[in-house]
């Protein structure tokens, strides 16, 4: 069984195809069999101008194109496709919504912050570690951070906040907001045992490439300062240079580190878990137990 999971976030259109592998004896297995990313950066029109040009539109209308091609080169039948924070907030969402659904025949759904953070979750990391620790999920996007709790062997909680990193380089995010995030995270992780992070997003995911790590080794606190303080002190242009990351990773990479770096502080967590994961491995995850039954 092969699915299609669409992640339309502020600053990339993700489409992931994988195969599902159904074993009577075990849990599913889910091989990836391509990934591919489009940097439409939805949230630049959005956060500022309140919603989506014509030339953004354009562009993410004929992404969606070249993915349903590639849905149906792979003989996909199901397909989930999401948007979130910067289709949130576009006053004109629902009109690219139903031009996408003429021209592709692609649903797209717009989510909130709090099924964001539930589906991320979906890929269940946390329960496949140790039972005696907590984890704090942080998935970090362009217009928000999801965050979810697990510890005690269940989902204690999952919050949304719209501090993205497109926010934060359009100097939209106020300390108010910084302040909330804060207080939420050290009330509700508070008396809890152990905490460690478990990061998704493309920013992390590349902090982890360039660390050189081992697949399964953990960050920990410190090194994500020392990359932040080493990077902050780069340009754009040299980041992309120095680093060889595309422009659309080299200005987004400091504010996410930033964010990653304050969520952990503040729940006390002095390492992060990086498994390489983020919103479209959890559609798929929901999509299969959607088509299964299992919901």
């Amino acid at each position: 069984m092969r699915l299609a999971a669409i992640d339309i976030g502020s600053n990339a259109a993700r489409l992931l195809i994988s195969e599902v592998i159904i074993n009577n004896t075990s849990e599913p297995v889910f091989n990836k069999l391509n990934l591919v990313r489009v940097p439409l950066r939805l949230g630049f029109d959005v956060f500022e101008y309140e919603e989506i040009s014509r030339d953004k539109t354009g562009m993410l209308l004929e992404t969606m194109k070249a993915y349903k091609h590639l849905i149906n080169a792979y003989g996909v039948k199901h397909v989930k496709a999401c948007a979130t924070s910067a289709m949130r907030d576009a006053q004109n969402a629902r009109d690219i919504i139903r031009e996408v659904k003429m021209e592709t025949g692609i649903t797209i759904e717009i989510i909130n912050g709090e099924t964001e953070a539930g589906i991320i979750y979906e890929n269940h990391i946390a329960e496949h570690l140790s039972k005696e620790d907590s984890y704090l999920y942080i998935d970090v996007g362009g217009g928000s951070t999801e965050l979810t709790f697990y510890a005690n062997d269940q989902l204690i909680f999952k919050e949304s906040f719209n501090i993205g990193t497109i926010r934060l380089l359009k100097s939209m995010v106020s300390e108010a907001q910084w302040d909330s995030m804060k207080a939420f995270i050290k009330t509700n992780t508070k008396n809890f045992p152990e905490i460690t992070a478990i990061g998704s997003g493309g920013n992390i995911n590349k902090i982890f490439s360039l660390s050189k790590k081992k697949e399964g080794r953990p960050l920990s606190l410190e090194s994500l300062r020392e990359y932040y303080k080493e990077l902050s002190s780069f340009t754009v242009g040299e980041r992309m240079k120095m680093y060889k990351l595309r422009e659309d990773r080299a200005d987004v990479i400091v504010p996410a580190l930033l964010i990653y770096i304050n969520a952990m502080k503040w729940a006390d967590a002095k390492e992060i878990c990086v498994p390489r994961i983020g919103l479209a491995d959890g559609l798929i995850q929901h999509l299969y137990m959607e088509i299964s039954g299992a919901m």
